[in-house]
């Protein structure tokens, strides 16, 4: 795989493989041509003539889909939370590089910390100041004291000091929701439950009421923006899914009429399966746990037989599924095991694929993403080999187009 760092804007991209996913299905054989004029998609399909195209690219052998959107990251890494804003935004660049090389073109990233560090990211990528994935902000994820954003409590126990978005009670809630605003959101995202690796809750633990949660969705919607919640448990996911949020992140540990309420209120669902698989693989490695905090360890060994038998319900829950990883618990480049993971909890591959792609842009409101079709952004990327036979080559893209311009070739 080879970076490139040219532009096709100026002359017709034309590029011919063995098989299409337009984002929504696979088109019939011999159709897999696409002409890219001026950074969109111009024209898909067997009449699309290469013979004019400024370049032409042929993938044999490959196959072809949009650019990948992956609906859950942190590009800032949780673990420089209380580091300077300048180390954080550094440790930041390869972390973005790592996504767009794996063929995500667009991403969401869903805050940390007490930093909007994400929205400075978004400007630098769409300027072209730095490479990686366009980026939709949620700034940080707003948290009640105690709960899964409070990064650092014992700086509060000991010295009065406060890391992470915190906030209290209605008018507290609905103060920091409007400060997102202001700090450039495109998305709002709470914790309504503890997490793993939280270092005062837990997962099973509700850390909203239902108040405060219709309070914050609320203001939220005021101001047109989305709310997308953390939450792990059944009593989490249902008081966020009554206060009208329009994603549920993870729900690891929820059960089967929790997620038939999701499907019957149409609340997109972003599973973030290996970031549970990554943490449960490795359960018996006493070297893998070195690092980490005991708390860590011992709340998986709790909760792990429930989110195995979660998980098993995803595919036949009806809910819509969304691609979206949690990369950052584990390092930005396996971002594409989640393709494996969700296929082997039985959720069919063109769901998965379609996750990843239309399912990904309709959930940001972006229909121009996620699709190769004419008029849609040209965001491509190809994989060698087909990914309805074996997901595993997902890991290996090696043909990435991010709006017309080619970052990598074979």
């Amino acid at each position: 795989m080879t970076a490139a760092s040219g532009t096709d804007r100026d002359g017709d991209l034309v590029v011919v493989a063995d098989r299409l996913w337009d984002g929504e299905r696979f088109l019939p054989d011999g159709h897999a041509r696409v002409l890219v004029r001026r950074g969109r998609v111009e024209a898909v399909g067997r009449d699309v003539d290469t013979a004019r195209a400024a370049t032409t690219v042929a993938l044999p052998g490959h196959t072809l889909l949009p650019g990948l959107i992956d609906c859950h990251v942190h590009v800032l890494d949780e673990a420089l939370v209380s580091e300077p804003t300048g180390i954080q935004i550094l440790w930041a660049l390869p972390a973005m590089r790592a996504l767009l090389d794996n063929g995500f073109t667009t991403v969401r990233d869903l805050g940390c910390g007490d930093y909007p560090g994400n929205v400075d990211l978004r400007r630098a990528q769409t300027e072209g100041i730095v490479t990686g994935p366009r980026l939709v902000a949620a700034p940080n994820m707003l948290s009640a004291r105690g709960g899964h954003g409070e990064k650092r409590p014992s700086l509060a126990t000991r010295y009065g000091l406060q890391v992470g978005t915190l906030g209290d009670g209605v008018d507290e809630v609905v103060r920091q929701v409007r400060e997102q605003a202001r700090a450039g959101a495109d998305w709002i995202k709470f914790a309504a439950s503890g997490g793993f690796s939280s270092p005062a809750d837990d997962p099973a633990a509700v850390t909203y009421s239902q108040a405060e949660m219709d309070a914050l969705v609320g203001a939220a919607h005021d101001l047109g923006l989305p709310c997308a919640v953390h939450a792990f448990n059944d009593e989490a996911v249902r008081r966020a899914v009554r206060a009208g949020v329009d994603t549920v992140e993870h729900a690891n540990m929820a059960g089967e009429e929790t997620f038939a309420l999701l499907a019957e209120r149409g609340v997109p669902l972003v599973p973030t399966l290996h970031s549970m698989a990554h943490f449960l693989g490795h359960l018996d490695d006493d070297g893998f746990w070195a690092s980490q905090p005991p708390v860590v360890r011992a709340q998986f060994r709790t909760h792990a037989d429930r989110i195995r038998a979660s998980s098993r319900l995803l595919a036949g829950s009806g809910a819509t599924l969304v691609f979206g990883t949690d990369a950052s618990v584990f390092p930005h480049g396996d971002n594409w095991r989640e393709f494996v993971d969700m296929t082997e909890v039985g959720i069919p591959p063109h769901v998965v694929l379609r996750a990843a792609t239309a399912a990904a842009a309709d959930l940001l409101r972006r229909p121009e993403l996620g699709r190769v079709r004419p008029g849609c952004v040209a965001d491509l990327v190809a994989v060698p080999g087909d990914p309805l036979t074996s997901m595993d080559v997902m890991g290996r893209v090696d043909f990435v187009v991010q709006g017309g311009d080619i970052h990598t070739r074979p």
